[in-house]
């Protein structure tokens, strides 16, 4: 459909001629001619949005004061927060979180018509593309039938959601389905959907040229920052905002500058390089913030490395981690199979525009700081957070510490496996995943992690029989350069065979581990490790049996599967013997980069992209057959424990209603510092024994069926269920307890769910109490849903991570941080306070308000919360219960 664009303005709207054809553009050389200001030293990735603000000017949403705020943002030394309306092209899901979000489409759809309007007006204006990445679940592995078994099971398992998705790809439009077994989202967006410069015609028939910008439903999106497009990942309630029209609201971020120099030495890989970077900026502290790549280092820094790079910003707590436009995007574009002419606008846009890094680029950057790669060594991440770098020198001892001090438990402990003649200990590698779009997207690491393989397959070596191995490469184009090079031989030789290509071991679709292996972690009380080539390793994550699970290059998850264990100095040690019983050491076994480089060079191909990227949307035989129903609205199969219609817009009134104090409230949980999304809504399996569990047992669905949390995030009974569900998180509520507990109205310990539903039954409300960087992680929209179906009204906290504040006040919870130094434990808070919070039916964005918390013996404290209602349209989001009420009122007052 045709895009539409603001004011037509002669000012600031140019021509370009890219071979032989004319395209309109917004001219930021233009605006500054047209007296808006001085634009010259904005970085890439802000001049990115200022685009978008002369794009869309209306003097409404989109104010000329909008456009010189950026100019003021220069002159202030890259400071400027004001609140401005943000219009990306489009939108990216995954299934995980894509399914939740069209089921609210689809609800909207059923609400709308309820108000009154028409089913029609709710459908995506900008494209969407959902591509189904998060299903494949590892049950078989390491022999040449795990892949088809494993893509046969995800359809069994999953059917009523794909026919839902199928549903919804003929309902809406604008609206596209990647088949399963296609690729990972964020890989599928790199190598084919994004175009780094977009062009379409505007409401005129005019063709125009502007960046390449989207929101993902997944945090991860941030990878094709990398290609210099501008993405960034938000709730599915905000994504879902945004494809109905709404503009994002967001503050003019500060951007840091972060100057690569140097190359990287023998040895090394990029994922050596983005861990030392996650933990540099997670220090620096950058949440909330753009983070701009620069400097002569970049001349050096394949793509494919950036865009590992760019992933994992939500791991440093960036908004996004941008790469500006030079000569190595133009060959990604070109070697990936992007059309010539896309190729040649990309150019010619990115240097008429001010958005090329030449050697003359040198933009203000709000804060700087600088790293040699030169000085880059082999690392690891881990036990439980991305940011923890271990060099891999240290990595032995550092276990060894871990153990004392974490997890305080013997290194000694030996536990006799049953049916097996060996042992297990603390330390044992039971899980060594090739997974995630983090790494499977780079050519240099894979083809390193298959030399790797052959190199230990032809001196006799295996994985150990205890390391349950997989290989989920992103796209169909890894197993075709594998394949060209004949390295998936030698991966299958030492148990890494394909499993299926999707996001797996990184999502916590690791499968099962061996039953008998399970039951020895258990009577020893075991820490089992992972070694995982993803970008997460939160603890209850990557599988119930692991407790430390530590982040790696591919090449070091297959030195790690043959070594079997953490207990062991990878650079110093043996890590396997041949069968004639010589000593085998890394070095041995590990590639040099011209082995890389030649092997690259010989087998990526222009033409290995465009052959599997031809028939993207057709998907197999199995997506073919796959029936669905038809209809403006969907017909909602009463019996589906996957798919139920939510109630968030059941009874909804016309208009909306105002922001109240919270009096009275309880609380439901106390949690500490690094609370993430994945504790808040875990994605993995559950047990019979949990209340999602006992609710699936009594609609007679097997435990072999119950898939995982993520699966089921289209039925809000199951979600609600698994709301502060992960199996490691601690309620400070409760002494020594794991898992989803608190103590309910009667002071008894019981299930979260439970106690919220008895405290809803009486009518009372709840507030949760955090620590720092809460909300940290996955983007996850069921993290708030979840959260505001139990009736919490506020979350307490001393910090929040981004993403996660914006999802809560979408679903029209209240966000607050301590100020003044409190903090729960400073409070000497226990969980048994009443807390009541006034001010709010006068809020304004960012205001400071008073909470009277009265402990368990009747005395009273009262101090300041900062309300993190940020801007002006959240203080609406919140008076209609949420953002998509909002949208939903407008669309239904607008029919």
């Amino acid at each position: 459909m045709p895009i539409t664009v603001g004011h037509d303005t002669a000012k600031t709207r140019k021509t370009l001629s890219v071979n032989g054809q004319s395209v309109s553009y917004y001219s930021i050389a233009a605006a500054e001619e047209a007296g808006l200001g001085n634009f010259s030293r904005l970085p890439a990735a802000l001049r990115v949005v200022l685009e978008n603000m002369l794009r869309f000017e209306d003097g409404k949403t989109v104010s000329v004061d909008d456009i010189k705020a950026f100019s003021e943002w220069a002159d202030k030394g890259g400071k400027n927060p004001r609140e401005i309306a943000y219009r990306p092209a489009r939108v990216l899901m995954q299934d995980f979180t894509g399914v939740p979000a069209v089921v609210d489409l689809a609800a909207m759809r059923d609400g709308i018509v309820a108000l009154g309007g028409d089913a029609q007006q709710i459908n995506p204006l900008n494209p969407v593309d959902l591509v189904i990445d998060h299903s494949v679940m590892i049950d078989e592995f390491g022999n040449p039938r795990a892949f088809q078994m494993n893509v046969d099971r995800e359809y069994e398992r999953n059917m009523e959601r794909y026919q839902f998705l199928k549903w919804g790809q003929g309902a809406f439009n604008n609206f596209r389905v990647v088949p399963p077994g296609t690729g990972i989202c964020h890989q599928v967006n790199l190598e084919y959907l994004a175009q780094t410069v977009w062009s379409d015609t505007d409401q005129n028939g005019d063709m125009v040229a502007y960046p390449d910008t989207l929101v993902g439903t997944d945090s991860h999106t941030t990878m094709v920052n990398g290609m210099a497009v501008l993405g960034w990942g938000v709730g599915g309630i905000e994504a879902e905002a945004a494809m109905l029209g709404q503009p994002i609201s967001m503050l003019i971020p500060e951007v840091v500058g972060f100057e690569l120099t140097g190359a990287m030495l023998e040895g090394t890989t990029g994922t050596d390089l983005v861990l030392k970077v996650v933990e540099l900026l997670r220090a620096r502290g950058v949440v909330g913030k753009f983070v701009e790549f620069y400097g002569e280092g970049l001349d050096r820094l394949p793509l494919a490395d950036r865009a590992t790079i760019a992933n994992m910003a939500p791991e440093y707590g960036a908004t996004c981690g941008f790469f500006p436009i030079d000569d190595e995007t133009l060959r990604y574009l070109r070697s990936t199979g992007r059309d010539e002419d896309r190729v040649a606008l990309v150019e010619a846009y990115a240097k008429e525009n001010g958005f090329w890094r030449g050697a003359d680029y040198a933009p203000i950057y709000t804060d700087t700081l600088h790293l040699d790669m030169g000085t880059i060594v082999p690392a690891i991440s881990g036990p439980k957070r991305p940011q923890d770098y271990v060099a891999l020198t240290d990595a032995k001892s550092a276990f060894t510490r871990e153990m004392e001090e974490t997890f305080k438990r013997p290194m000694d402990k030996e536990v006799a496996v049953a049916g097996e003649d060996y042992t297990l200990s603390s330390g044992d590698v039971v899980i060594a995943s090739i997974t995630s779009c983090t790494n499977t997207s780079n050519p240099y690491v894979m083809i390193g992690a298959g030399l790797v393989a052959r190199k230990a397959a032809a001196l006799g070596l295996d994985r150990k029989p205890w390391v349950k191995t997989s290989l989920a490469p992103g796209s169909q184009v890894v197993s075709a350069y594998l394949e060209a090079a004949n390295l998936q031989e030698d991966l299958d030789k030492i148990g890494f065979n394909l499993v299926g290509y999707g996001c797996t071991t990184c999502i916590g679709n690791s499968g099962p581990i061996q039953k008998e292996l399970s039951e020895a972690i258990a009577e020893g009380d075991l820490v089992a490790t992972s070694v995982l080539s993803g970008n997460r390793n939160f603890e209850g994550r990557i599988s119930p049996d692991v407790r430390a699970n530590y982040l790696a290059s591919p090449p070091l998850v297959v030195a790690y599967a043959l070594a079997g264990t953490m207990d062991i100095n990878l650079a110093t040690d043996p890590i396997a013997q041949t069968p004639e019983g010589k000593d085998v050491y890394l070095k041995d076994i590990w590639p040099t980069s011209q082995e890389v480089a030649e092997l690259v060079e010989q087998t990526v191909t222009r033409e290995a992209f465009q052959s599997k990227y031809a028939d993207v949307f057709k998907g197999d035989d199995k997506w073919q057959d796959v029936e669905t129903s038809e209809g403006e609205t969907y017909d909602w199969p009463p019996q589906s424990t996957y798919v139920q219609n939510p109630p968030y817009f059941q009874g909804m009134s016309k208009e909306p209603g105002t922001i109240t104090n919270i009096d009275g409230a309880r609380v439901l949980a106390l949690l500490g510092d690094m609370v993430t999304t994945d504790h808040i809504s875990p994605a993995g399996s559950f047990k019979d024994t949990t209340p999602a569990g006992q609710y699936l047992t009594d609609r007679q669905v097997p435990v072999r069926e119950f898939n995982s949390y993520g699966s089921r995030r289209g039925n809000h009974e199951v979600m609600m269920r698994g709301t502060f569900a992960n199996i490691r998180i601690k309620n400070e509520m409760l002494d020594g307890v794991e898992g989803g507990y608190t103590k309910g109205p009667d002071g008894g310990e019981t299930s979260i769910f439970d106690a919220a539903m008895a405290y809803q039954a009486a009518g009372t409300p709840l507030v949760v109490f955090g620590g720092e960087q809460y909300g940290a992680g996955s983007s996850r929209d069921w993290a708030a849903k979840g959260t505001a179906l139990l009736g919490v009204k506020a979350v307490i906290a001393e910090s929040f991570e981004r993403i996660h504040r914006s999802n809560l006040v979408g679903m029209g919870v209240i966000p607050f941080e301590f100020t003044g130094g409190d903090s729960r434990t400073s409070l000497g808070l226990t969980g048994a306070e009443t807390v009541a919070i006034s001010g709010l039916d006068t809020i304004q964005p960012l205001q400071e308000v008073p909470c009277t918390i009265t402990m368990a013996d009747g005395t009273e404290k009262t101090i300041q919360l900062k309300c993190r209602i940020d801007t002006a349209i959240e203080i609406e989001y919140i008076e209609h219960g949420g953002v998509l009420h909002y949208v939903l009122r407008n669309l239904a007052g607008a029919a």
